[in-house]
């Protein structure tokens, strides 16, 4: 080899070098970085976790919004059902208290215009608080009529029933 041979390829390189001392220079600090560590498994999970969390809260919160939407809807038509059977229930118990009214009137007039003895049979069959109510029900004289006909077990106990009525306030047992 020729030294003008080797002058040549000198030059070039020569000529290049400050340009690509310069290169070096700009791109060393990437190049040159020491890159990081590859992440484990667990790094990678918390850093999805903590990219998506504001994302996954705020459509937890969408769902929890419209699971209490709809139950708020459950109960207001749950209340509209209540209501609307609170006003049938409350129909029906006035027409139950109207029939009970005339029924009861009647039932005493019925007892008004039997005979003594004959009251005090039927009154002896039926339960001892409704036989208490219908003697409440008649006059002083009948009433007393009908208990003298009756078994003097049973009219002592409806005798019971309708003092304690009378006087609600008063012990069952005095002793």
């Amino acid at each position: 080899m020729s030294p003008r041979r080797t002058a040549t390829r000198a030059r070039p390189a020569a000529a290049i070098g400050p340009w690509w001392v310069l290169a070096l220079v700009l791109l060393a600090p990437g190049a040159l970085a020491q890159q990081a560590p590859p992440q484990t498994m667990e790094e990678e999970i918390r850093a999805f976790c903590g990219n998506i969390a504001d994302a996954a809260r705020d459509r937890r919160y969408l769902l929890q919004k419209q699971e209490l939407e709809e139950l708020q809807a459950g109960v207001d038509e749950r209340i509209k059902r209540l209501d609307e059977r609170s006003i049938q229930y409350r129909d029906w118990l006035e027409k139950r208290e109207e029939f009970m009214r005339v029924a009861e009137s009647q039932l005493v007039d019925i007892y008004k215009n039997m005979r003594p003895d004959s009251a005090a049979q039927q009154l002896e069959i039926v339960p001892p608080q409704v036989a208490a109510a219908i003697i409440m029900k008649l006059s002083p004289r009948l009433a007393s009529s009908i208990l003298n006909e009756m078994d003097s077990t049973k009219a002592a106990g409806l005798t019971g029933i309708i003092a304690s009525a009378a006087a609600p306030d008063l012990p069952e047992d005095p002793t």
